[in-house]
């Protein structure tokens, strides 16, 4: 089956999708996130395949969410780093992580959770917030067609 894409869809999801839109993309952001710089980290934590971790890795490359550096161990190797484009996925991991855990897990199951390193706390739920601060549901929010200019709030 022939994969649409989704790459000049007018809808941001769609279009995120397209680049992030796989598992193994956002579990290699997910140890990447923890750590992993290296194939044989991706590798062994992910137990995928080389030749599909090494092709999803070059894409992440390609796409600009992952960058190569020498390994400062052997000059003949290199490692992964997360860009900025990458590390932005950040809370998009947090989101599903919060999700699952509201909707997928029963009482008295093992899950590993996120703390703060400072505290040994849980981070609070992520909540969407209109621009003054009041939180949005989703009945609250609306969508309509304009033309793309970068968010001046960041």
């Amino acid at each position: 089956m022939k994969r649409t894409s989704f790459g000049t869809a007018r809808c941001p999801v769609a279009r995120s999708l397209d680049e992030i839109g796989d598992w193994w993309t956002l579990l290699i952001v997910r140890d990447a996130l923890r750590g992993s710089t290296r194939f044989s980290d991706f590798e062994t934590g992910l137990g995928l395949a080389k030749n599909i971790l090494s092709a999803r890795l070059r894409k992440m490359v390609a796409d600009g969410i992952l960058q190569t550096r020498p390994s400062p161990d052997r000059a003949d190797r290199h490692e992964y780093h997360l860009t900025e484009k990458g590390r932005g996925l950040h809370m998009v991991l947090v989101a599903l992580r919060q999700w699952s855990e509201a909707n997928l897990f029963t009482q008295g199951e093992p899950i590993t959770r996120m703390r703060d390193k400072r505290t040994g706390a849980p981070p609070r739920r992520l909540v969407l917030h209109a621009a003054d601060n009041t939180p949005l549901a989703p009945e609250d929010i609306t969508f309509r067609m304009e033309k793309f200019a970068a968010d001046p709030h960041g």
